[in-house]
């Protein structure tokens, strides 16, 4: 009798001890330090989490944020928001492949139409020299909300598609005229205008 109280009191033991690092595991909060062309967005990328997560943590107002700034990361948060993106990638991928095993012809359109969506996500996900249009058009659409022929727009009227050009009267510089950058590469000028569009939104050009 003596051994079996033993045993249940060293297995309860044990359990709550997983269960309590389990928690502080949950809890723990990672800290980043701001870099020179860094936007709200980005870090919550980074660290799988939301802008306003980050925002709400750090007491963040207007989406603005400066190089050297340390910024709590919620993990707890993060681990939640990849546990739903597990779920709902597991939940596309069920729903795609019960798709494609309906019919021979439903099945060769669903993989001739994800090869194409695979191609055009590469061709505008990574700059290639060739692709600027296309590249810096989707980047910004996709992280502003803004839509595509609005930003084709401000950076015809402002520098008409010259990366590297610089207004020799304001020190404006590349696609955007950024008053804040001096030099960059065209990654770097969609990074800083996205943190431009966080901190002023379409005011930053006059919109």
């Amino acid at each position: 009798m003596k051994k079996l109280v033993s045993t249940i009191v060293t297995t309860s033991a044990a359990a709550a001890g997983l269960f309590f690092a389990g928690v502080v595991n949950a809890n723990a909060d990672s800290t980043y330090t701001v870099k020179s062309g860094d936007s709200v967005w980005a870090i919550a990328q980074k660290f799988n989490t939301t802008i306003n997560n980050v925002e709400t943590t750090n007491n963040i107002k207007g989406h603005y944020i400066l190089p050297g700034q340390k910024l709590t990361i919620k993990t707890s948060a993060s681990n939640t928001n990849s546990s739903s993106s597990n779920s709902t990638s597991a939940s596309t991928t069920s729903s795609s492949s019960t798709s494609s095993t309906s019919t021979s012809s439903s099945s060769n359109t669903t993989a001739t139409t994800s090869s194409t969506s695979s191609s055009t996500s590469s061709s505008t996900s990574t700059y290639t020299g060739s692709n600027l249009k296309s590249y810096v058009l989707s980047q910004m659409e996709s992280r502003t909300g803004v839509s595509a022929s609005t930003w084709n727009t401000i950076i015809t009227r402002e520098s008409n598609w010259q990366p590297y050009v610089v207004n020799s009267t304001s020190g404006a510089y590349g696609l955007f005229q950024n008053m804040h950058i001096s030099s960059g590469s065209v990654e770097e000028q969609v990074d800083a205008a996205v943190a431009l569009y966080e901190a002023q939104g379409m005011a930053a050009w006059a919109l």
